[in-house]
């Protein structure tokens, strides 16, 4: 595993951002945001992941991370993007209404034709860059931004807005995943 994909220290609490091949907005269709709100669903079920705070924009998704202590992090974030690049890519295969299918799966085919490890598509970026958050001030730093980035890109006017984010749990609305606060 590369360094800068190692997490050092399991029991922190991380920053990760991953992005799609080529910064393609493919979480436009609800069909394919679910498949990601249902991974992250099944990661904190079944593997062990802790969620702080998320947010999935149309071509990327930040999350703050833990885990409690059943499998490593970056093991769950490995088999996360692998299942997601799976489900996402059959999914737009499969999706006879999608009008960019064409466009898209020749981005994440071009993408696997330049790789070592996939074979049909490659739908993520292999890199997500996990920052360890050592204080609090990190930590609510990185929410801020994570929260505040539907409004800065003009998506909602207000964070909590935005159904596909933990504000909505801060806010003390009913989000899509559940949440641990910090």
């Amino acid at each position: 595993m590369s360094e800068r994909y190692k997490i050092y220290d399991q029991d922190r609490q991380y920053f990760i951002t991953f992005a799609t091949e080529r910064w393609v907005d493919v979480f436009t269709r609800p069909v394919y945001k679910e498949i990601i709100v249902e991974s992250i669903r099944y990661c904190q079920t079944n593997k062990g992941l802790i969620v702080y705070g998320w947010c999935l924009m149309t071509n990327h998704l930040h999350m703050i991370i833990g885990r409690n202590g059943k499998d490593k992090m970056e093991d769950i974030v490995r088999d996360f993007k692998k299942y997601t690049s799976v489900q996402v890519s059959r999914a737009i295969e499969s999706n006879e209404s999608e009008s960019r299918k064409e466009w898209m799966l020749k981005i994440f085919s071009a993408a696997a034709e330049e790789s070592i490890k996939h074979t049909h598509h490659k739908f993520w970026q292999n890199e997500y860059h996990p920052v360890e958050l050592f204080y609090n001030a990190m930590i609510d730093q990185k929410l801020e931004y994570i929260h505040n980035n539907p409004v800065k890109e003009g998506v909602v006017e207000y964070p909590e807005e935005h159904l596909y984010s933990s504000a909505r749990n801060y806010a003390g609305k009913r989000g899509l995943l559940e949440v641990v606060f910090v």
